[in-house]
């Protein structure tokens, strides 16, 4: 993947967590995209109230990946890395 093409990808999940992040700041929480890797896994790091809170597993799989893969179906998988 070029810089260019990982760069418009960026700017696509970003997009993509929009639809989510009015659900996070309720909580005092939110999401921000680290890195896309050549195997197209978005690394996301929680921030506020998300880090560490007990439902983020859930919020990852059904709130943040949902959202992110039916948006860009080329995205395999979404991890956090913290």
């Amino acid at each position: 993947m070029s810089v260019s093409e990982k760069e418009a990808l960026l700017v696509r999940v970003d997009a993509a967590l929009e639809e989510v992040r009015p659900h996070l700041a309720v909580d005092g929480g939110n999401v921000e995209v680290v890195d896309i890797t050549e195997d197209h896994i978005v690394k996301v790091r929680w921030l506020g109230n998300c880090v560490g809170c007990s439902m983020s597993v859930m919020t990852m799989k059904a709130g943040l990946e949902h959202t992110i893969k039916g948006r860009l179906p080329e995205i395999n998988s979404v991890e956090a890395v913290n």
